[in-house]
């Protein structure tokens, strides 16, 4: 066996020993049951600090250059979609509800938001402005970002980053790699490690995001049209799947299209309510 190809299996073995198996989620109508490992010494709570840290500096920003949107028709449209999804959360974790919901519109040509650990949501106008999305639309970008944040995506990946780092440190002294192997390492675990697990976490997402939308009463046919939208705005400039940490289009699309049928009863439960 090659050295390199040694190194890459080393990195899998330090992630399950250093790391300790956990269930963030539960499985949901969409079945997203993945086992997840997480780097014993960094806990959520730690995870939340830290951002909650940058995501008030962000909003600090943004408020004092007068982007802070939240008072607009577009920031009311954020607020009240959010309102509706966030109770929805408590069907993949119990704690969801509870936690420290933020919500902020800022002012930006940016195409994108995110939701970060502990439930800090930021949408960007550009978003909703250049691609025209309607509120079942927004309600699949939402759902989608808050879902990283149920599956604690973020602290996984910063716990596989601690597995690489040991790795590298050990595997170059056990294996006796120099300089330019430890490069041809890092190549091999970005490649067979951390780029399909992120193309792994945004499918997650893509399919617990659908149901968070569903269960809140928003169509889930929407993020078929977002998800066109999106393509549309990239001018089909992406990498090939196998070097990109998201989906190919057609592949996200397959598993959207084979999900919706399992959350349209959902939705169709909760069109009732509202």
């Amino acid at each position: 066996m090659s050295t390199r190809f040694r190194f890459a299996a080393l990195v899998p073995v330090l992630l399950l020993t250093a790391c300790q198996p956990v269930n963030t989620t539960s499985g949901g109508a969409v079945g997203v049951q993945r086992q997840q490992y997480m780097f014993s010494m960094l806990s959520s709570q730690q995870v939340d600090q830290m951002y909650s840290q940058s995501y008030q500096k962000t909003v600090g920003e943004a408020k004092t250059a007068g982007k802070l949107d939240n008072d607009s028709a577009d920031g009311k449209r954020v607020k009240a979609i959010a309102a509706r999804l966030i109770p929805q959360t408590g069907a993949f974790r119990q704690d969801a509800p509870g936690w420290d919901w933020q919500v902020n519109l800022v002012k930006s040509d940016e195409l994108n938001a995110n939701c970060g650990p502990g439930g800090k949501i930021i949408f960007y106008s550009g978003l909703i402005d250049k691609l025209h999305l309607s509120d079942d639309e927004i309600a699949a970008v939402m759902g989608h970002e808050i879902a990283h944040a149920l599956r604690e995506h973020g602290r996984e990946q910063m716990s596989r980053a601690y597995a690489v780092q040991m790795g590298e440190s050990l595997g170059g002294a056990l294996l006796g790699l120099g300089q330019g192997g430890m490069q041809m390492a890092d190549q091999v675990v970005q490649y067979s490690l951390t780029l399909p697990n992120s193309r792994q976490n945004e499918t997650e997402a893509d399919l617990i995001g659908l149901e968070l939308a569903a269960r809140a009463g928003y169509n889930p046919n929407a993020a078929l049209t977002l998800w066109q939208k999106m393509g549309q705005a990239g001018g089909g400039e992406a990498p090939p799947e196998i070097l990109s940490t998201h989906p190919a289009d057609s592949t996200r699309m397959a598993n959207l299209q084979a999900a919706i049928p399992k959350v349209m009863p959902l939705y169709e439960q909760a069109k009732g309510r509202n």
